[in-house]
């Protein structure tokens, strides 16, 4: 016999019998995996307290069908507020939208990707689960469980027979098809409560409510250097607004930004031992510098004694600042009938002197924009009560729950859409079944009223993530 050479044809067919019994298949831009192997623990689910699950699936198919009502006015509001900021042309935070579209590397940092992944991948299979389960309980075959990775987004998937799923009434498909936007809810809604106990969780580990702890501190920080913040620093104080936790320190951080800029009580006597002569003179932007001497520990200040409002002297800002208590005019400084000024740092306009307290080290003056220091120092309310114990640890737990939060209700939000191929979609044609049979005879017509619906569906959503992505990539 002849050696029968392996044509491409026959390589290709026997890589595509390879994948088969993997379960693999691969085409451009999507790869999908499917396996029998967790068959038998769906049957348990779907086998376990009958009337249980029966209640738990008909709340689910409730609020399915309120989703699916709920997300299109939810898509439409966003368009709204879409389209207005694009054509106010207005450079507003975008955090003030409900619905986002997020794109790893331009508005998702890098850093975040595995939370990023590991969340939609997580919500994925809790949703599938929902399906599978539901799908068991109305004596529907399951024939398998998968994961797919579409482009870079990961995702999960049930094979369910189509012809059981045909033959069951409308009711009973409405319970599987709402089973996994409902499973998203309820794994957005056990996100949040774990988000919002988890200081009682981790109590017997960590206490809260005593600062914020700086868990890093950028390179390129202003709040980086020898008499800055370190890692592990508690901080108690902005000024005079007190710190017991992360929210409290972005709060305080834009309060100082939004208000002018706080003076410090100092003794007539101590000004005129302190302050020496010099030239008065206008920056661009109009604001005063009366310290010539490129020194970095002397700042210019302004006062007002009760002849003249206009007075400036460049002080050692350390020896002002450290021991005085905080004001805004002369009056708050009268005490002990020892004659005092008010005397407020004279800076740039968006520039803040800020006095950060972190007990037991010197306080850190910092000089710049309140904002800079925000984003530069990452902190966390949660403080080990054990040196061994990680600081990094309840932030990542934070973290994640947040992401859960987010990607959970946006998969609920956005597969209740009655648009083509996803869950509203059979949502939408079992819901017109159950509810338009006896208004509509025909079913073609029922048919058509639904095609309709989802015409309109498919395309608000895509207006959605059309104009989402230019807001996100063009702006």
């Amino acid at each position: 016999g002849y050696p029968i050479p392996l044509s491409s044809n026959s390589l290709k067919a026997s890589y595509e019998d390879w994948l088969l019994t993997y379960g693999l298949s691969i085409s451009p831009f999507h790869m999908r995996w499917q396996t029998a192997l967790f068959n038998r623990q769906f049957y348990n689910w779907g086998r376990w307290k009958p009337r249980f699950l029966y209640l738990w699936f008909s709340i689910g198919m409730v609020f399915g069908v309120l989703a699916m009502f709920g997300s299109v006015i939810l898509l439409g509001k966003t368009l709204v507020q879409t389209l207005t900021q694009m054509l106010t042309e207005a450079p507003k935070a975008q955090n003030d939208r409900m619905l986002q579209v997020v794109v790893p590397g331009v508005n998702l940092p890098v850093s975040q990707l595995t939370y990023f992944f590991s969340a939609i991948l997580i919500s994925g299979v809790i949703h599938e689960v929902g399906h599978g389960v539901a799908a068991i309980r109305e004596q529907v075959r399951f024939n398998g469980f998968g994961i797919f990775i579409f482009i870079v987004y990961p995702g999960a998937f049930v094979d369910l027979f189509t012809t059981h799923l045909q033959l069951i009434s409308p009711v009973q498909q409405l319970r599987i098809f709402c089973a996994g936007v409902w499973h998203n809810f309820v794994l957005g809604v056990a996100s949040f409560m774990g988000l919002f106990l988890l200081p009682a969780i981790l109590f017997p580990f960590y206490y809260t409510g005593v600062g914020a702890l700086v868990t890093e501190v950028a390179e390129d920080s202003p709040a980086n250097g020898p008499r800055g913040l370190f890692v592990g620093d508690l901080v108690t104080n902005l000024q005079d607004c007190p710190v017991y936790s992360v929210e409290d320190w972005n709060s305080c951080l834009g309060d100082i930004s939004e208000k002018s800029q706080v003076g410090y009580c100092i003794s007539a006597a101590t000004l005129q031992q302190l302050s020496f002569p010099a030239r008065v003179y206008r920056r661009l932007d109009g604001t005063v510098e009366c310290c010539s001497n490129n020194s970095l520990t002397d700042i210019c200040f302004s006062y007002s004694n009760n002849l003249d409002s206009h007075l400036y002297a460049c002080l050692p800002a350390r020896k002002v600042i450290e021991a005085s208590k905080v004001c805004r005019t002369n009056m708050d400084c009268q005490k002990d009938f020892v004659p005092s000024f008010c005397v407020t740092p004279s800076l740039e306009n968006q520039t803040r002197l800020i006095r950060v307290k972190h007990p037991p080290h010197i306080d850190m003056l910092y000089v710049g924009h309140p904002m800079h220091l925000q984003y530069t120092v990452s902190l966390s309310s949660f403080v080990p009560r054990q040196n061994f114990l990680s600081i990094d640890l309840p932030v990542v737990i934070e973290t994640f729950c947040k992401y859960l939060i987010s990607l959970s209700g946006a998969l609920a939000v956005i597969n209740a859409v009655p648009c083509f191929a996803l869950d509203g979609q059979w949502i939408l044609n079992s819901f017109l079944e159950a509810t338009l049979s006896s208004l509509i005879v025909e079913k073609q017509n029922r048919e058509l009223v639904g095609f309709l619906i989802l015409l309109a569906g498919s395309a608000l959503l895509a207006a959605n993530v059309a104009l989402g992505l230019w807001m996100v990539t063009a702006r």
